[in-house]
C-alpha cells in the first residue's frame, strides 16, 4: 500500500492545506531525508504537504520519498520542468520550492507564517538566508558575498528557497521549463521590490563547494549569470555549466 501524503502537523479539524513544499530530485537519496526532517522539525502548526517530483533518479530517492510519506511524482529532466510539473499536482494556497539538498533551520515555520499572514505579500515573494554546512572559512565567505548580493540586488537563487501564493505564482506564469536559471528566471518577473528576506535560514550542502572549489564555483555561477543577463540560452548554458 502506498504511503499517505506527508502532511506536517495538520491542525484538528482543518481540512485544507496552506502550504506545498516541491522538492525537485535527481539521485537525491543521501540527503532528501535529512530536508523532510527539517520541514517537520520545526514546522510550527503549519498545515502543509511534501511533493518530490523527480527527474529520473536510479537511486533510492523514490524509496526514501515513499518511505516518509511524501507525494512522490515523476516529470522530464530539469529543474524548471519538474517545478513546472510539479505545481499542478499540488494543493497549497501559498508554494514553497526547496532544493532536495537544503535544510530549513529552526524557526522556518514561523518566519513562513509571519509573511503569508501580511495581505500584501500575496503579490510578493519570500526566500531564506543561505548558510553552508561546512566550517570552512571560505563557507562564511561564500555566505557574506550571498548576504551581499540578495541586499544589493536582490537575487536570490533556488537553494535559499522561493514562498510564493499560488494565484501570483500562476499569474507570473511560473517557472519555465528551462535547463538552467530557472531560478533567476522567475525572481526577475517577480521583481527586486517584491521579493522579502524570510527570518529563517536554509543551510544548503557544501558538497558542489567541496567538489569544484569555493572559489571555482561562485565564478562559474557568476559566469553563468553573466551570459545568462546578455540573452545566451539556457540550454547552452546548461551544456557548459555542467
Amino acid at each position: 500500500m502506498a504511503a499517505a501524503p506527508y502532511i506536517v502537523c495538520v491542525t484538528e479539524g482543518l481540512d485544507r492545506i496552506l502550504l506545498s513544499v516541491v522538492i525537485p530530485t535527481l539521485n537525491a537519496g543521501a540527503v532528501l531525508g535529512s530536508t523532510i526532517d527539517g520541514i517537520a522539525a520545526s514546522q510550527d502548526d503549519l498545515p502543509c504537504e511534501i511533493v518530490v517530483v523527480d527527474g529520473g533518479s536510479i537511486d533510492n530517492t523514490a524509496l526514501i520519498a515513499a518511505k516518509m510519506g511524501a507525494i512522490f511524482l515523476e516529470a522530464p529532466r530539469g529543474r524548471g520542468a519538474q517545478l513546472a510539473a510539479a505545481v499542478p499536482e499540488t494543493s497549497g494556497e501559498w508554494l514553497l520550492f526547496l532544493h532536495a539538498d537544503t535544510r530549513l533551520g529552526s524557526g522556518w515555520g514561523q518566519a513562513v507564517r509571519t509573511f503569508i499572514a501580511d495581505p500584501a505579500n500575496t503579490a510578493k515573494a519570500g526566500y531564506f538566508r543561505f548558510a553552508l554546512d561546512d566550517d570552512a572559512r571560505a563557507a562564511r565567505l561564500v555566505e557574506v558575498v550571498v548576504a551581499l548580493r540578495c541586499r544589493l540586488f536582490r537575487l536570490p537563487y533556488g537553494d535559499q528557497g522561493l514562498l510564493i501564493n499560488r494565484a501570483h505564482y500562476e499569474a507570473l506564469g511560473g517557472y519555465k521549463r528551462i535547463p538552467l536559471m530557472e531560478d533567476v528566471d522567475i525572481v526577475g518577473r517577480i521583481g527586486r521590490r517584491n521579493l522579502r528576506r524570510l527570518n529563517a535560514v536554509a543551510l544548503t550542502s557544501a558538497a558542489r563547494y567541496r567538489r569544484d572549489g569555493y572559489l571555482m564555483r561562485p565564478l562559474a555561477n557568476l559566469v553563468c549569470l553573466s551570459l545568462y543577463s546578455v540573452g545566451v540560452s539556457p540550454r547552452f548554458l546548461a551544456s557548459r555549466y555542467r
